[in-house]
Parts: structure tokens; C-alpha cells; sequence
């Protein structure tokens, strides 16, 4: 599993590649949530996601050849691989499903990458990245279930730890876990890390209901971010350890916790990004007064008209 040491490491190779990204406390009884509540505002981190973190880190800390890299994606593991390469002078080719949105293509397409539209969902273009990897010696870049993708994402952990000295819980959207495996993997249950996934896409849930990683159907409105097959071997392992709780949440939670960070706040997120609030707006997490809790705005890499601006 991934240790704390490992993404202290992470930490030293990303100085100076990723954003220290911003925390926002709230006032009590913002969103109407009775709790202590801050935001971490990774949706501003390069590439409009957390994933720049475990992009960097994967690259970093491997040897690339020059036929480049290649990774599977929804849109943002695809668009932070894009940038990552980008900066560090080498080719990549993305695999995106035919389920990713245009505006996700066309950031990925923005950072120099090639784009290859895959029919199906994001199974189908993983597959597909794997046979054009073993076909040209790329260097696959695998979007959740890598020791050096998921010490990647473990470094907003323990970026957070740094910017809060007081905190209970952090809420975490989970797609194929790389990211609640990276702040799982940071915290050690010293805070509770409690995952949310849409009730479309619940990898982690389903996994931890039958005691081992199984394939879902994946849907609803946060598919293109949140919606792997199955959750990852490495995620799932370090979830079991130190994920005290999984809630699932519908799409109209989601859709209404995107409108009110964009009316309340002006803060833009896709549907994925504005999960794990959408657990506190909705109920499915209730937090105890007093809790101080942290929730990561993931992603930004939304088509702004979608929030009728």
C-alpha cells in the first residue's frame, strides 16, 4: 500500500510542477450544514483537477521513451497527463471514452496531447490505451490504481493537514479511488475520510458491501469523472484500512449542490467535483455539532453554460 513516506516523497518531486491550492472556511450554517465547513479548492489546480498531482508524480518518477505517454481517461486524468507531459517535454496520447464531454476533449486537445475517441465507457478506452501501449513502448499512465498516481493525489492530504490544524472529517468524491486512497493513505485514521459516490457509479460502496473490488454499471450525470468500472486494487486495499464510511448520493443532490456553489459562492465545478458536498447538502452524511469537516471541490472542468451563465 502507499505510505506517508512514500507521498512525502511525492511532495519533494512536485515542488515547484503543482498549486498549492487555497482552503476556504465558511461561516456556521453555510449551505445550510451546521458544522464547521471548509473547502479545498483543488478545482484550481492545473488542468482543472486534482489529477495534475499523480500525473506529475507518475512521470517524475519513472524513466519516459520517446515514444511518450499514453492514459485512459474521462477527461481529467487525460487533460492533467496532456499538461503534465506537456511541461516536461513529452508526447502524449489520450484515450478518452465516447461518453466524455466535448469541453474535456477539447482541454485535453488544448495541452498539445492527440485524442483518440474511443466507443463505450471508460473500460473500453483503458483497454484500448493498453493495446496501443504494448503496440509503441509508451509509458502507461494508469488514472487511479498506481502506487505513484495515488501518492500523487496523497499529497493534497497532506497539503490540507498543513493548512487546518483542526480537523475531524474530509469528504472525498471517489471514481476509481486514487484520490480517497491518496488521502486515506496520508491521514491513517488520525481524521475520518468518508467517501461519497453517485448511487450511478458506486464502485467503492459495492466493493466494501461484498469484501473485495466488483464491476458496477456505470451512468448519471458525473459519469465522465467519476465513472470507473470497478474501483482500483491499490485504492480498495487503503480504503478497507483507514475509509471509516462510503454514501451514496442521487444526481439531482449533485446538480443542486453545482448551482448552489455557483450562485453562492461563483465557484464553477463539474458534476464530479461537487460530489462530495452534495453529501452534506443533501443529508446523506450528517454531520455531529461541532464537527469541523473538509470537503475537496475536486474539479473544475465544466462547459460554463451548462450552469446557465
Amino acid at each position: 500500500m502507499v505510505s506517508p513516506d512514500a507521498i512525502e516523497a511525492a511532495a519533494r518531486r512536485l515542488h515547484g510542477h503543482v498549486r498549492r491550492t487555497p482552503v476556504m472556511p465558511l461561516e456556521l450554517g453555510a449551505c445550510g450544514v451546521p458544522a464547521a465547513l471548509t473547502f479545498k479548492l483543488e478545482l484550481l489546480q492545473h488542468s482543472g483537477s486534482f489529477k495534475a498531482r499523480g500525473a506529475f508524480n507518475s512521470l517524475l518518477s519513472q524513466d519516459v521513451s520517446p515514444a511518450g505517454v499514453i492514459a485512459a481517461s474521462g477527461g481529467n486524468h487525460g487533460a492533467a497527463v496532456a499538461f503534465a507531459a506537456r511541461a516536461l517535454g513529452h508526447r502524449a496520447e489520450i484515450f478518452v471514452p465516447a461518453l466524455a464531454s466535448a469541453a474535456k476533449v477539447a482541454r485535453i486537445e488544448s495541452f498539445g496531447a492527440t485524442v483518440n475517441v474511443v466507443p463505450g465507457a471508460y473500460a473500453d478506452a483503458l483497454a484500448a490505451s493498453e493495446a496501443r501501449a504494448a503496440e509503441t513502448g509508451a509509458l502507461a499512465i494508469h488514472a487511479y490504481d498506481a502506487p505513484a498516481t495515488v501518492a500523487g493525489q496523497g499529497t493534497l492530504a497532506r497539503e490540507l493537514d498543513a493548512q487546518l490544524s483542526m480537523l475531524d472529517t474530509v469528504l472525498v468524491a471517489v471514481g476509481g479511488g486514487g484520490l480517497i486512497g491518496g488521502v486515506a493513505a496520508w491521514f491513517q485514521g488520525r481524521v475520518k475520510v468518508v467517501g461519497v459516490e453517485p448511487d450511478s457509479c458506486p464502485t467503492l460502496h459495492s466493493a466494501r458491501r461484498t469484501g473485495h473490488p466488483v464491476d458496477v454499471a456505470v451512468g448519471g450525470l458525473a459519469a465522465d469523472s467519476l465513472g470507473a468500472k470497478r474501483v482500483g486494487d491499490i485504492p480498495f486495499a487503503i480504503a478497507q484500512e483507514h475509509v471509516a464510511d462510503v454514501v451514496l448520493v442521487q444526481d439531482e443532490a449533485i446538480r443542486a449542490a453545482q448551482e448552489l456553489l455557483w450562485r453562492d459562492f461563483r465557484l464553477m465545478s463539474e458534476p464530479g467535483g461537487v460530489t462530495a458536498l452534495a453529501a452534506l447538502t443533501s443529508g446523506a452524511y450528517r454531520p455531529v455539532p461541532g464537527e469541523k469537516i473538509a470537503v475537496i471541490l475536486c474539479g473544475g472542468n465544466v462547459d460554463p453554460a451548462s450552469l446557465g451563465t
